[in-house]
């Protein structure tokens, strides 16, 4: 029987060894879409959370981290803001990671310019605690710097690799967090309203039966568990695990607003497959994104291979001592050291399920007897205000009146900031609010706490209504600006 041509070139292409050529191209063209989104999203932001007049301004942080450490401080915290941190270099560094992002987008320059976007986000990540310690800050560290890679063959298992890690220790602090609902399968019946920041499709799977909600942390425990160890199996099981993954980001996706964090886990499955997966429309593929071209010097091959070898070791032993953290103590003050650059990171999202949702509300007054309201963009506030769809953007203040609702205000310093901003009734700050109670600024400001939950299908189709909440206490008592003799006004 003869077979036409066509045929066999593609059975001839398919028995090749698999190569990564085009999948690291498609890989650093959407590293550079992700580094976009992260950089673009700070931008605006940056000023009222980092600037002279921001809420936690960067310049004075570092000045304080340098009091206290001298010049260890350089090593505590590497960025390029130690020069000048002031509003015009904050956003300046934002502006020059979108250029920079683009270049990877379109292929040019994609190793320097993957160094500018590493050492430009690290930058602004390091100074730009307590809003920039998410762990997709984190994870978007790690892949730039292994960005830096390309080319090298042993890329693609330090890719797959960081992939099994992440993947499996957001499992696995699940199970040592001992929280009862992941053990009992409870979490997705609390998950979808307590969540930060819950997509308007949150709101319907919430009200999924429970069934199929605990069916749901089944899976989603056995995705993390055991799917990440097809990573190492031949093709069919490796790309059983892709699908997995990619279903499972695709929900989170859908559901919650998680920054960048979906994306980049997206582009990381990339690496699951070679390049034989695009075999149909690889010619559309290479004219859209061809591969680098040239091959790194065999003794440049050498040192990236040695290096990232040196980084795997290092992701196994954070992995090792999470199992079992009287292990390999020695080793683990090795990956401290490098622990500044977020060069390799442990992960694992909600370990502990939270089961109601406690809001802070800002309000203002000028007699302490009328108090209103200060309303944020996209937390919960208005009952009656629509769930958001925000990501890939992240409002970072939003994100850490989250947090802080979990704990109290001596917990949280940086509210110290936020409050006297808006005391001064500062325009740099207010840029991240919806709207402010009054046109002046206010001589008193207190923090209400409340418990939000979801309003029920049929008060939403009667009155529009899509939380109810209940007062809790004070978060944080009235406080004033001093005045003029040093004492609080009245």
């Amino acid at each position: 029987m003869n077979v036409p041509p066509v045929f066999n070139n593609l059975w001839r292409k398919i028995r090749q060894p698999p190569a990564h050529q085009l999948t690291e191209s498609l890989f650093l063209r959407l590293l550079g879409l992700v580094y976009l989104a992260a950089f673009a999203s700070l931008w605006p932001q940056v000023a009222g959370l980092l600037g002279s007049h921001g809420v936690a301004p960067a310049a004075e942080s570092l000045a304080a981290i340098r009091a206290a450490f001298g010049v260890k401080a350089f090593y505590y915290v590497p960025s390029v803001f130690w020069f000048n941190a002031g509003d015009m270099a904050l956003s300046g560094a934002c502006v020059v990671g979108c250029l920079t992002s683009l270049l990877m987008v379109a292929g040019l320059f994609s190793r320097a310019s993957a160094a500018a976007c590493y050492i430009l986000y690290l930058s602004l990540v390091a100074a730009g605690q307590p809003f920039t310690g998410f762990q997709w800050d984190a994870l978007l560290l790690e892949c730039g710097f292994l960005a830096l890679f390309a080319g090298v063959p042993w890329l693609i298992w330090a890719y797959r690799f960081l992939l099994f890690r992440l993947m499996f220790e957001s499992g696995v602090v699940k199970l040592i967090s001992h929280d009862p609902n992941w053990r009992n399968l409870h979490a997705l019946r609390f998950h979808f309203m307590t969540q930060p920041l819950p997509t308007p499709l949150a709101y319907y799977f919430y009200r999924a039966p429970t069934w199929l909600l605990d069916s749901m942390t089944a899976a989603t425990l056995v995705i993390e568990l055991a799917a990440p160890f097809l990573l190492f199996c031949p093709r069919r099981f490796r790309y059983l695990a892709g699908i997995l993954f990619i279903l499972l980001q695709v929900l989170i996706l859908l559901t919650g607003n998680y920054a960048f964090f979906n994306l980049l886990t997206l582009s990381l499955c990339i690496w699951i497959f070679d390049d034989s997966t695009y075999l149909p429309i690889q010619g559309m593929l290479l004219r859209g994104f061809p591969p680098r071209s040239g091959a790194p010097h065999p003794s440049a091959v050498r040192l990236g291979n040695a290096s990232l070898g040196a980084l795997m070791a290092l992701g196994a032993i954070e992995v090792i001592t999470m199992l079992w953290p009287s292990r390999l103590t020695p080793l683990r003050s090795i990956t401290s050291w490098t622990e500044p650059f977020e060069i390799v990171n442990s992960y694992g999202l909600f370990a502990v399920m939270t089961t109601t949702r406690p809001e802070i509300v800002l309000e203002g007054s000028d007699d302490q007897t009328t108090w209103t309201e200060y309303s944020f963009r996209f937390k919960p506030g208005d009952l009656h205000r629509g769930l958001p769809l925000v990501a890939p953007y992240q409002p970072r203040l939003d994100w850490q009146m989250w947090f802080a609702a979990l704990g109290n205000y001596r917990s949280n310093p940086w509210v110290a900031g936020l409050v006297y901003r808006l005391l001064l009734n500062d325009r740099t700050v207010l840029a991240l609010l919806d709207r402010s109670p009054s046109s002046g600024a206010p001589h008193y400001i207190r923090a209400m706490l409340y418990d939000y939950t979801f309003s029920t299908l049929e008060e939403r189709a009667r009155s529009g209504v899509v939380w109810n909440r209940k007062l809790l206490g004070v978060w944080l008592r009235p406080v004033a600006l001093p005045s003029s003799d040093g004492s609080p006004k009245r």
